[in-house]
């Protein structure tokens, strides 16, 4: 038997098997298992909510990740991209730009962004404590806040120096004259190499960092600017007053699977941290730092007292310190109207 094609017999043979192996190769691929977060993703049926972090990923943002991977925002119909933020991300420019849906900002910031004219407003406020605390080593012999006169004092510039500035003067200093206030870069080099005599750290990130590095809590003297009465409320979920009018109920599905993601991970750190992990730029930070923030920041998060459900809760008496402070140093020109502010509505329909 001839088993010879002829040539157009050829041609269309090779274009059956191709078409045969295009088609095997478009099948996707079927993982073993997907976890919640990867499901959410692929799901057609969710709506896209962006949202944006005030900083880069860590345990600090851990209750967003966990709502995320457990399926919390699946459950509520949303697809959620969480946008890491950095030293050069304007939170609320992001959110009122529209690159963002909602975001994470220190209260402070949100004040004076709506003083400024931004039409923002917060859903809920994550953190009931200030995590700000100002160290200087015992060989510096400062012991007092008056001792910090003449001084070198470093914080954050931008938005997060404003409880440094309230501490100061709270304590009869004038920040403008009595200190000298130096730029805080984004490590606790300048306080390792003595270039400041006394540094800015949160109790969940910076303040351990110095500890890790070998030094001890003996070698320290630490003044906690909660306990002086100065204290603001920090990070807080944000949106556009406009976004918020025109997307209630979405409003109100992205706080409720936020909230639930934070108790779930201040109840299970230790899987938490292995999410948060799992974000992190490798070789940027160690398990070890990361379970120690989770368990600093759950604290001010859930502080002692406060039940599931007064997670992200608004306790009138801590905004209306951090606005009179805002006002008495500055920070706003016009005092706020908190009414206008706090989106209580969401909160509330959030934990219903």
């Amino acid at each position: 038997m001839n088993t010879t094609l002829k040539p157009g017999l050829w041609m269309l043979l090779f274009c059956i098997l191709m078409l045969s192996a295009c088609s095997a190769s478009s099948e996707p691929s079927q993982p073993a298992a997907a976890s919640s977060g990867e499901s959410e993703a692929a799901n057609p049926s969710l709506t896209k909510v962006k949202i944006q972090l005030k900083w880069v990923p860590q345990a600090q943002f851990a209750g967003i990740y966990a709502a995320k991977e457990k399926g919390f925002f699946a459950e509520e119909g949303i697809d959620a991209e969480i946008i890491p933020g950095g030293p050069d991300v304007v939170i609320e420019q992001q959110v009122v730009n529209g690159a963002a849906d909602v975001g994470i900002t220190g209260v402070d910031s949100l004040l004076v962004s709506r003083d400024n004219g931004l039409p923002l407003v917060s859903l809920a406020q994550i953190s009931q404590k200030s995590s700000y605390r100002l160290i200087a080593k015992k060989s510096t012999g400062i012991t007092s806040p008056a001792q910090m006169k003449g001084k070198k004092v470093s914080t954050w510039f931008g938005s997060q120096q404003f409880q440094v500035l309230a501490f100061m003067e709270k304590n009869g200093l004038d920040p403008k004259k009595d200190i000298n206030l130096v730029k805080q870069g984004f490590t606790m080099d300048q306080f390792f190499n003595d270039q400041v005599d006394v540094a800015t750290a949160t109790i969940y990130n910076e303040y351990h960092v110095v500890l890790e590095s070998g030094m001890k809590e003996s070698d320290l003297d630490v003044f906690n600017i909660e306990d002086a009465g100065v204290g603001m409320l920090e990070d807080t979920l944000i949106a556009k007053k406009d976004w918020v009018d025109s997307n209630h109920e979405m409003a109100v599905k992205v706080t409720r699977a936020i909230l639930k993601g934070w108790n779930y991970a201040i109840d299970h750190q230790d899987e938490t941290v292995d999410i948060v992990m799992s974000h992190v730029t490798e070789g940027s930070t160690t398990r070890e730092h990361q379970v120690t923030m989770l368990a600093e920041i759950a604290k001010l998060i859930r502080p002692e007292g406060f039940t599931e459900k007064q997670v992200g809760s608004f306790v009138q008496e801590s905004f209306a310190r951090t606005a009179d402070i805002a006002l008495k140093y500055g920070l706003i020109k016009k005092a706020a109207n908190l009414n206008e502010a706090l989106e209580k509505s969401v909160y509330e329909e959030a934990v219903k």
